[in-house]
Order: structure tokens, then C-alpha cells, then sequence
């Protein structure tokens, strides 16, 4: 039997395989990093001797490697979003440079729009011009890059089945449903729907001794990116007019009990339990079978 150990030097990822011809082990890192992190001393030696430990004892939780497929969806993904940054750091930029001058420009200006109604003031005048027109020239490819990206991402999204299941809920676009169906990957590795919501960090922490019973705030385990969309897919669903009565109704009057944040985040939990029922079910979203309970 041999041992083939992957281990950074923060222990952030883990990757632990038993190659005999018939097992590959892949430990969960966040598990693997606090049974270590007992340790008096850490160097690599006995971080490798506490990875054998753990994998005698059996005292280790399986992790999920990612196939192909998601890898590639999700580097789209986060290449769009790099040049989206990118092209709002610019437009801040240019933003700082006319204020200094007394040019305030409107808070919210289509991406699209931007370059049309910035060059024109600045032409005018030969400092100005000078110091902005190459960055607006540089926001201006980096934008035309985005716009491809977002139309491929577009292109996967309707091309695929499941995203297009996924879609049919109100509030949930092509970034959601391919961000989430990437992140999961195979929605058979969750027993049960309701598990997905603690699995990327949308369910409250617990923290129980005795009398003290504290729920504390959500988790924020696992992939950031899939909160941060499912959120998005929230807001939209409560604050815009759109369908959904039932799920938008159950939201809404948490809004009003709970506050805003807290009800965006508890619809954002219910959308993922939805989203993976829908996917393993194989069915389209009905909105008169939602209830009231994730």
C-alpha cells in the first residue's frame, strides 16, 4: 500500500489517496487542519505522521473531488467575475480623478453607457484628457472581454438541462444555477436537501454548553461564491415584482420580524434546498408547493 499526501502549508486543502488498486481516499480539510493543529510542533514530518493517525483511527470525513466539467464552469465563472472587478475598479478610478476637479459624476451608470458619457467632458480638456482617455480605453477592452464571458455563460446556462430546471424559479438566472450545479456537482453526494444549506455556510453556528445555548450567525462554510449568488437570487425574488407568492409572502414577513439581512439570508437557504430537490427530483418549479418550512 502506498501513501501519496497532499498538504499546503496552511492546510487549506488536504488531498490524501491510498493507492492499492482499489481505494482513493480525498480527507476533508477543515477537519484534517484541526486534528493537526493539537500538535506541539508543526513540521512536515509530523504533519505527515497525523494524516497516517488519522487515517489508521478512520477519523476523517470523505471530501468530493470536482470533475472536469465543474472545474471548467467554474473558472468561467470566476474569470467573469475577475474582468467584472476589474472594469468597476477602473470606472471608480476615473470616478476619483473628475472629483478631484469638481466633476461629480451620477452614482449608478449602466456599465454600457459609461465610456459614452465620460469622454465627451473630458476631451475638452488636454490634462484631463491626457490622464483618463487611457483608462478609459483600457476599461473599454477589458469591458468587451466581459461582455464575451457573460455571453458564454449565458450560452452554458441555456444549454444545459439542469440549469434550465434551476431557472424556472423566480429570482434564479444563469450565474445561480450554474454557480450552484458547479459548486454541487453531483447532487447524489447529499442524503437529504436540507443538508446543502449547512454544507456552504448558510445555516446558523451552535454553540451549546450547558445553560448556554447561543445559535450565533451563519457558518460561512464552504464556497463563498455560491452564498454570495444565492443571496443575490434572494434579494431579487423579495424585492422585485416578480412570482413566487408563496416563498416571497414567507420572506417578506420574516423582513418584517427579522430585518432584511436575515430574511434574505433564510430564502437564499430555502432556494438551495429547492434548487438541489428540483435537480435530483428532475422536476420544474411549482409554486404552489412551496411551504413555509425549509
Amino acid at each position: 500500500m502506498e501513501y501519496f499526501v497532499g498538504l499546503d502549508v496552511s492546510l487549506r486543502s488536504c488531498a490524501l489517496r491510498i493507492v492499492d488498486g482499489r481505494c482513493k481516499v480525498c480527507m476533508e480539510a477543515r477537519q484534517v487542519s484541526a486534528t493537526l493543529s493539537a500538535m506541539r510542533n508543526k513540521t512536515d514530518k509530523t504533519d505527515a505522521r497525523g494524516i497516517a493517525q488519522i487515517l489508521r483511527t478512520g477519523w476523517f470525513s470523505p471530501g468530493h473531488m470536482k470533475s472536469r466539467e465543474a472545474h471548467g464552469v467554474r473558472a468561467l465563472l470566476s474569470r467573469r467575475k475577475a474582468l467584472l472587478k476589474k472594469t468597476i475598479d477602473l470606472a471608480n478610478e476615473v470616478r476619483g480623478l473628475l472629483k478631484i476637479v469638481g466633476i461629480r459624476l451620477p452614482r449608478s451608470i449602466p456599465h454600457g453607457n459609461f465610456d459614452r458619457l465620460v469622454r465627451p467632458m473630458i476631451e475638452m480638456d488636454d490634462v484631463l484628457a491626457h490622464a483618463i482617455i487611457p483608462l478609459l480605453d483600457e476599461r473599454a477592452v477589458l469591458f468587451q472581454h466581459y461582455l464575451e464571458l457573460d455571453r458564454r455563460v449565458k450560452r452554458a446556462a441555456s444549454q444545459d438541462e439542469v440549469c434550465m430546471r434551476m431557472m424556472t424559479v423566480p429570482g434564479v438566472g444563469p450565474i445561480a444555477a450554474l454557480t450552484l450545479k458547479s459548486a454541487i456537482d453531483y447532487p447524489t453526494k447529499f442524503k437529504k436537501s436540507r443538508t446543502v444549506a449547512a454544507h456552504f455556510g448558510l445555516t446558523p453556528r451552535r454553540y451549546q454548553s450547558g445553560e448556554y445555548d447561543n445559535p450565533g450567525r451563519i457558518s460561512k462554510a464552504g464556497d463563498g461564491n455560491v452564498r454570495a449568488t444565492l443571496r443575490a437570487a434572494s434579494n431579487v425574488l423579495l424585492m422585485r415584482n416578480i412570482g413566487a407568492p408563496q416563498i416571497k409572502s414567507w420572506g417578506l414577513r420574516l423582513m418584517r420580524t427579522k430585518g432584511r439581512r436575515r430574511a434574505v439570508v433564510a430564502v437564499a437557504c430555502k432556494l438551495a434546498v429547492i434548487l438541489h430537490r428540483m435537480w435530483v427530483d428532475g422536476t420544474n418549479f411549482r409554486q404552489e408547493q412551496v411551504g413555509e418550512q425549509t
